[in-house]
């Protein structure tokens, strides 16, 4: 009887150490990388979905998120090394390799960018946003580049024809709406969604209008020569977060609800759809969309009609991936 009080302290000791150590051992183990997000949006939710799956460790990843306010900000923390990831947009991405940093697209994930120029009622064509202001991230965003884009497309010069305003986050730009502080602005799912419920309608459709391929990954080549492992962890997890987004939604529309605060189970499923279909299984760099950026980029650098498209990516990731049969597993194939 003494024997057994005694060993069963000494048991329990033993598997504590033993726990302990295997988590220790098992923290030791995972590489810390820090992702920057330029904004909590559905076009992002595969970072927030990653992470919520523990899909990041499942890679050997100790992954941070790092929120922040557009493509520009985000870029600029890429650059200074605080961030090893994220998705910066195509025309940033290409502003900066002219400038003479080394930053590289990975892949992209979608198609086309899902988000739209929410107007007054009002406004019910394009030649009323003459004298108006429109509402975008920040100057050098993903949103600011789509408005002049299409802008020029229709024939309207967006220096003068109308006054881009800096605003910040969907939440931001849709509240901003509503207080009637800007008659019209760009909003991504499903914050556009919500806009209409309001009233405002939809008077651009960049993803039907603009032929560019969205939510990149892009990092640095500098990064990735000093540790090409950490990168690869980290593509390996992403493409697995875009199958099992597709794969789960209740998890799926778990992590909208959670990211986006929203409280209404019919627009997280609308969400989940329409991103789930349309997210890229394997998301190759798009050489041929990456052209439409080079007309906005021209505006500051001229000299972007010299390079090819392929000087801006990096595709060995994907490819690596693709062959190796990885992603063919995710789905069972």
């Amino acid at each position: 009887m003494t024997r057994h009080r005694l060993f069963l302290p000494l048991l329990i000791s033993i598997s504590f150490f033993l726990l302990t150590s295997s988590l220790f051992a098992q923290s030791r183990s995972l590489k810390k990388i820090h992702v920057g997000v330029p904004a909590v949006s559905m076009g992002n939710m595969i970072i927030f979905f990653t992470k919520e799956a523990k899909i990041f460790e499942k890679h050997g990843l100790d992954a941070e998120v790092v929120l922040m306010s557009g493509s520009g900000i985000a870029s600029r923390a890429l650059v200074a090394g605080s961030v090893a990831i994220s998705p910066i947009a195509t025309p940033t991405v290409m502003n900066a390799v002219l400038a003479g940093s080394d930053m590289v697209i990975l892949g992209h994930t979608m198609p086309g960018v899902v988000q739209a120029l929410m107007v007054r009622p009002d406004i019910k064509k394009d030649e009323d946003l003459k004298g108006k202001s429109v509402g975008v991230t920040t100057f050098g965003s993903l949103t600011d580049f789509l408005v002049r884009h299409l802008a020029k497309k229709k024939g309207m010069n967006p220096d003068k024809d109308f006054a881009l305003l800096q605003v910040g986050g969907d939440a931001d730009r849709l509240l901003a709406l509503k207080q009637g502080k800007i008659p019209a602005a760009t909003l991504s799912h499903p914050a556009f969604v919500l806009a209409q419920r309001e009233g405002f309608t939809m008077l651009w459709d960049f993803f039907k209008e603009v032929d560019y391929p969205w939510s990149e990954i892009a990092s640095r080549r500098t990064t990735i020569r000093q540790d090409r492992d950490l990168i690869m962890r980290y593509m390996r997890a992403h493409i697995e977060g875009i199958a099992r987004f597709k794969q789960e939604p209740e998890l799926a529309k778990k992590v909208i609800k959670k990211t986006l605060r929203l409280d209404d189970d019919s627009l997280a499923q609308e969400s989940w759809e329409l991103f789930a279909k349309h997210r890229l299984a394997v998301p190759y760099p798009n050489i041929e969309g990456m052209k439409t950026s080079y007309e906005y980029v021209a505006m500051t650098r001229p000299e972007v009609y010299k390079r090819k498209p392929e000087e801006f990516v990096d595709a060995s990731f994907v490819e690596e991936l693709d062959k190796s049969g990885f992603i063919k597993k995710l789905y069972g194939k």
